[in-house]
């Protein structure tokens, strides 16, 4: 988009928000970079230029606005939508494998070489995935450095820089402030030394908070979930230790508490909780296509801005969608309650309800079959899936390629079609995901005088592409 000049001028002169994240625009005579609803952004045209993402205009040598803190802007509902190289692999350094891994790491996920990656990330974002991911560290360490009174090396480190002196000079570069500087403007109570952190997670209105937390609530499985206060709580098991994320709805954004036993994993824990909420989607988008349809029009009116709900664990979903096979939603969830129980690994510090972390797939593959705390007939296809992702022969992860997992899933003995498609609406987060044999839908198309065979629902939701999976929030009520 940021190269429509017109377009992105018209979003900044409206002070759009719609438009945050989708771009940046910069200001030549200032030497800082905003979101395209600045209100600060007075600029003339002929001073204006616009950038793909804050790594880009990092890169151009621009800094971050101090009064719209672009850098915690909504992400690009692109990475959401879109299945490629490119969107795979934003989603994959959000979630923090060039960190981790470099990007070496991140081209043998994708299964690219190195130049082709940083090739097509140039080509389309302005920037290679190690200035991506280097913006990314400069945001969780302005969090850190605001929201906590953690000592400035522990950031430096816990953000994923390589040393104090490259922290300080790129927060300097980026935000230009020092380190200090920045945690100094912050007139409120200094923040907790521990891994206890409280964020706001921002995101595209409108946001139908009800529906989504409540089908999290209605989800939730005891020992890994709770839902309390209007709060939803869960246990995450992350790349360097675990912890426990809250959330709760506010009026502009979602208050996310993160209590994490490894500091390095904040970047990571954010991102997976901006995933699970489906935070970066653009609904007034899919609301306008869905409207369309003057069977789903009353319900995008009465309750705009529905997201799907996903998961802070593909591999967790993808097991618990198996255990649920053939069976009710209450049922399902008692299964997987009891399976937690009897295969889980215990916190040593409960929180709450939260005792237990979901088993791994390794952990699930290693247990004789006839230890499995599941019913018999649901042994062998959850053996099977957790083999096949312990093995790598089942790919869920953020970076997979959604048509090659659907095909790998499929060639698994005893997976339902139905849960294949369970698996890429809410793991994978394919918005065209579409179950027509779901209850839910079912019950909905008959409500509606739709012919509920599959095969009729599937060519009626022909008009609901590509958000079919969106189309199903509505159709459940």
């Amino acid at each position: 988009m940021h190269d429509d000049l017109e377009r992105c001028i018209r979003a900044v002169r409206a002070k759009d928000p719609r438009f945050d994240g989708w771009f940046f625009a910069a200001v030549i005579t200032t030497g800082n970079y905003c979101r395209p609803s600045c209100p600060a952004m007075l600029a003339k045209v002929e001073n204006m230029r616009f950038y793909p993402s804050a790594a880009a205009a990092q890169r151009a040598g621009f800094r971050a606005c101090k009064r719209c803190r672009p850098d915690a802007s909504p992400g690009s509902p692109q990475w959401n939508e879109r299945a490629d190289l490119v969107a795979r692999a934003m989603r994959l350094i959000a979630d923090g494998e060039v960190d981790r891994n470099g990007v070496p790491g991140l081209a043998a996920q994708l299964g690219y070489s190195v130049r082709q990656i940083q090739r097509q990330l140039l080509a389309e974002l302005g920037a290679g995935p190690l200035a991506l991911a280097r913006a990314q560290r400069a945001q969780t360490a302005r969090l850190l450095i605001e929201t906590s009174s953690v000592p400035m090396a522990d950031i430096a480190f816990a953000a994923g820089f390589a040393s104090v002196r490259t922290f300080n000079d790129t927060v300097r570069e980026v935000f230009g402030f020092t380190p200090t500087e920045l945690r100094n403007r912050v007139e409120d109570e200094p923040g907790p030394a521990t891994g206890s952190l409280l964020v706001r997670l921002p995101f595209r209105a409108p946001l139908c908070t009800g529906t989504l937390f409540g089908q999290l609530a209605q989800d939730a499985v005891a020992g890994v979930e709770e839902y309390r206060d209007k709060a939803y709580s869960r246990t995450l098991r992350l790349p360097y230790g675990h912890g426990v994320a809250t959330l709760r709805p506010a009026e502009d954004h979602i208050e996310c508490r993160l209590d994490l036993t490894d500091l390095r994993d904040l970047s990571t824990a954010i991102a997976r909780c901006r995933w699970l909420l489906d935070l970066d989607a653009d609904p007034v988008a899919v609301d306008e296509q869905l409207r369309g349809d003057p069977m789903l029009a009353p319900q995008v009116d009465q309750a705009p801005g529905r997201r799907v709900p996903r998961t802070v664990d593909p591999a967790e979903f993808a097991i618990r969608a198996v255990l649920g096979q053939g069976t009710s939603s209450a049922t399902a969830r008692i299964r997987a309650a009891r399976f937690v129980a009897a295969h889980g690994k215990e916190l040593a510090e409960p929180v709450g309800g939260l005792t237990r972390l979901f088993p791994e797939p390794s952990t699930v593959a290693s247990l004789d079959p006839g230890e499995l705390a599941v019913p018999k007939e649901v042994r062998g296809p959850l053996l099977r899936l957790a083999n096949a992702l312990a093995g790598g022969d089942v790919d869920v992860s953020s970076g997979s390629d959604w048509s090659r997992t659907r095909g790998q899933l499929a060639s698994l003995p005893g997976i339902e079609a139905q849960t294949v498609e369970k698996i890429a609406m809410r793991a994978l987060g394919d918005p065209d995901a579409f179950v027509p044999t779901q209850y839910g839908v079912q019950l909905a198309s008959a409500r509606l005088g739709l012919n509920s065979s599959p095969e009729a629902l599937t060519a009626y939701a022909y008009g609901w592409r590509p958000w079919r999976a969106y189309a199903t929030q509505y159709l459940q009520g």
